[in-house]
């Protein structure tokens, strides 16, 4: 799969880069929420750039579904950068996001002095539990759930606590995902909708993760007595032990990879985290030289296009 290539921006999602622009001169802090099992790749490139040097909190959501160690190294990533707090939140119980008002306020005074009423836009991708977040502040349900990306598709204003106000924005991703293996972590936790790439290809890209980092989990989860040598067979695997069969005792394999991806979505295959902050530094520049090599080949063919152009015309 070109994962590279993943187009899914629908029309809100362009709608609400427009909104955040224009609500941003309202602002006071930005509380951005990231997919703690995949903080890096959750993370919009284009909101950064919405965002410039306002104050901003990081929250992790998802992280009771993440390793823990690398938990505290994406926190202790994010607040080395400045103006930045970062916090982690369990967002199914609402641990960590009380006191996110307080941190908000604290954020602005270290970096704009005081004010008396603090007004905090909330941002990120699809499904990454913004709505919860915002239900667990409220202490009511005044945004829309879900575990499909793109469930909330307009902004809302909601006053969280005298002196403290919130507003919601539809989760956003970009046009264009240029580091394939953030494509494929994206589909894996569910931030692309499903029906955008195929499932074994996802599958197999999570398949690969957990065969060469928990394989255990893999054999313990699906009673197999040793792991194959690639994920195809395990899919077939996993599709046989679960009985996605078909007529003639064939895996259905769309269906074995739903299986896989359910699993790891709900947390049955542990705890997980699919990048750490030296992976994401290699691979960074490793997109970079692929854009630089891009270019580079672009700029040789309009030159020789010229080339011909004059020697045709000479």
């Amino acid at each position: 799969m070109a994962t590279n290539q993943i187009q899914w921006y629908p029309g809100h999602m362009h709608k609400a880069g427009k909104d955040i622009t224009a609500m941003l001169k309202k602002v006071d802090v930005c509380i951005e929420l990231l997919d703690a099992r995949i903080p890096y790749s959750s993370a919009n490139p284009m909101l950064a750039a919405l965002r410039g040097n306002k104050p901003c909190l990081k929250i992790l959501s998802k992280s009771d579904l993440a390793n823990p160690q690398l938990n505290t190294s994406w926190q202790q990533f994010y607040e080395s950068a400045p103006h930045t707090k970062a916090r982690l939140a369990d967002t199914r119980k609402a641990q960590g996001i009380t006191r996110i008002p307080a941190l908000c306020r604290q954020l602005y005074d270290e970096n704009s002095g005081s004010k008396s009423i603090i007004t905090a836009m909330v941002m990120g991708i699809p499904n990454v539990g913004k709505s919860t977040v915002i239900n667990g502040l409220a202490g009511r349900n005044v945004a829309k759930t879900g575990d499909q990306p793109a469930v909330t598709k307009i902004q809302q204003v909601i006053e969280i606590e005298p002196g403290f106000v919130l507003l919601d924005t539809p989760g956003m991703l970009w046009p264009k995902v240029e580091n394939k293996n953030s494509g494929y972590r994206l589909a894996v936790t569910g931030a692309i909708r499903d029906t955008a790439i195929s499932h074994q290809d996802i599958a197999g890209f999570a398949a690969d993760y957990f065969m060469q980092m928990h394989p255990q989990r893999l054999t313990e989860r699906y009673n197999l007595e040793k792991l194959p040598d690639e994920n195809t067979a395990l899919l077939e695997q996993v599709g046989r032990r679960m009985g996605c069969l078909v007529k003639g005792g064939k895996v259905d394999m769309d269906r074995a990879a739903k299986v896989l991806l359910s699993d790891v979505r709900e947390g049955r295959l542990g705890r997980f985290t699919l990048e750490t902050p030296e992976m994401m530094q290699r691979e960074l520049i490793a997109v970079n030289l692929a854009g630089e090599e891009q270019a580079k080949r672009a700029w040789e063919r309009k030159r020789d296009r010229k080339r011909k152009w004059k020697e045709s015309t000479s």
